[in-house]
């Protein structure tokens, strides 16, 4: 599940993706194939952890299960 992380808060990207002009079609990130196509990855927190990513909104984007 992706989710969006401010300093205060996880988001899901239905509350924000919606008004991003680089959501897909259903308002939802581009995630294809493990990695957020419509961000960077910015850093690894530990070697259990998910990758994170920024998108170009300035979230900062993870994949949790």
């Amino acid at each position: 599940m992706l989710v969006l992380l401010t300093d205060d808060q996880v988001l899901s990207p239905s509350q924000v993706c919606p008004g991003c002009l680089l959501a897909d079609k259903s308002g939802q990130p581009r995630w294809r194939q493990g990695k957020l196509g419509c961000g960077h990855p910015v850093r690894k927190c530990a070697a259990t952890q998910s990758i994170q990513y920024e998108c170009e909104m300035g979230f900062r984007v993870a994949n949790v299960e």
